[in-house]
């Protein structure tokens, strides 16, 4: 169904054009769009007109006209005009009514059509029958975009994200949930995985400086057919939960740079309680004190090289070596042994992940 606000954007650009004032009614006589400013035709009136099985006629000095959608009356129209070409008017504008009706519909219809896609609701004969009746090419490459907005159904977002792809019709922007949106972008020949990060990010600028919305963007691998596109969306889905856990600062995540962040991600929680008991001999990282954590984060930061850490510390280069040697004691772990700072590396990561997965429970 087409908005009253765009029924009445049409019928002011047909007077604009024709010096003819229009009225649009649904089929019970309300008016919801009119360029008069005021008309006597009673609700009765366009009632009995709707009923009757002429499609124009005239009354009481106005043309009235109808409007179908694929046989179904949608819409009465109204002109008044002394004018000799008020047929013709009418018929055009009911000519443009009926083609924004059939744009719209098309529009919602590729929209369900791509939700139910990234859902994996639909057999694969259904996918390539339905795109074929869409005008959905099936082959080309595309990657799915997961946009998370701080708030829940925030259409400036969405709106923002429809405008900055306007000029893209083989482009699809929907939303599967309260605070989602999801772009299914097609990829020309030449696009490559370093093009999907410059676009994610020229998204996040635009939505911070045009909607004033605090966003994250994901995105999932390239995939060559469209049957495959729910799974560049899962995996969107999984860098948006990970690149959250363990890139927090950082507002763009890439499934194909999610690291061993991807592997924690999908481990048991009792595993991670097992790992961690052994690891820190049941302690926690939590444990540790401010100066201690600093100290970890900057020497693995600085590739466990003591000397750039001590100078980024502004400390003693024997003064890192003490700490390190106090935290060996603590965890029987030597951060400057490669096999010992991997498995710490790895128990941090761990431990980020519990934390994100209890909070998300409560």
């Amino acid at each position: 169904m087409i908005s009253n606000q765009i029924l009445q954007n049409t019928i002011d650009g047909l007077k604009g054009i024709t010096k003819v004032d229009l009225c649009v009614c649904d089929t019970e006589g309300k008016t919801l769009a009119t360029t008069m400013e005021e008309n006597d035709i009673s609700e009765d009136t366009i009632l009995n007109f709707a009923n009757s099985p002429a499609d124009s006629q005239v009354v009481s000095g106005y043309q009235f006209f109808k409007v179908f959608d694929e046989h179904q009356l949608e819409y009465v129209l109204l002109i008044k005009s002394a004018s000799d070409d008020v047929y013709m008017v009418g018929k055009i504008a009911v000519f443009q009514i009926q083609s924004l009706l059939v744009a719209y519909k098309e529009r919602f219809d590729k929209d369900n059509f791509i939700k139910n896609l990234l859902l994996d609701n639909l057999l694969l004969i259904d996918i390539y029958n339905r795109a074929k009746k869409l005008h959905i090419e099936t082959t080309a490459r595309r990657v799915v975009y997961v946009i998370e907005t701080k708030n829940e159904k925030d259409m400036n977002a969405l709106e923002t994200v429809r405008s900055l792809f306007s000029g893209r019709t083989k482009d699809f922007i929907t939303a599967v949930d309260e605070k989602n949106i999801i772009l299914v972008h097609e990829l020309k020949a030449t696009e490559n995985y370093e093009d999907l990060t410059k676009t994610a990010q020229v998204i996040v600028d635009m939505l911070n400086t045009e909607a004033m919305s605090q966003v994250h963007v994901a995105y999932g691998t390239i995939v060559p057919e469209l049957k495959d596109v729910s799974r560049s969306y899962k995996e969107a889905k999984m860098a948006l939960d990970v690149g959250k856990i363990f890139y927090s600062e950082q507002n763009v995540a890439a499934y194909n740079k999610l690291g061993i962040g991807r592997l924690i991600y999908q481990l048991p929680i009792p595993l991670c309680h097992m790992f961690i008991k052994e690891i820190f001999q049941g302690k926690s990282p939590d444990d540790f004190d401010d100066e201690t954590l600093n100290t970890i984060n900057k020497f693995f930061e600085n590739s466990l090289n003591v000397s750039e850490t001590s100078r980024q510390l502004y400390i003693h280069r024997n003064t890192l070596v003490y700490r390190l040697d106090k935290l060996q004691k603590t965890t029987g772990l030597d951060l400057r042994v490669f096999d010992d700072a991997i498995t710490f590396k790895i128990a941090l990561m761990v431990v980020k992940y519990m934390h994100y997965m209890e909070n998300q429970n409560r």
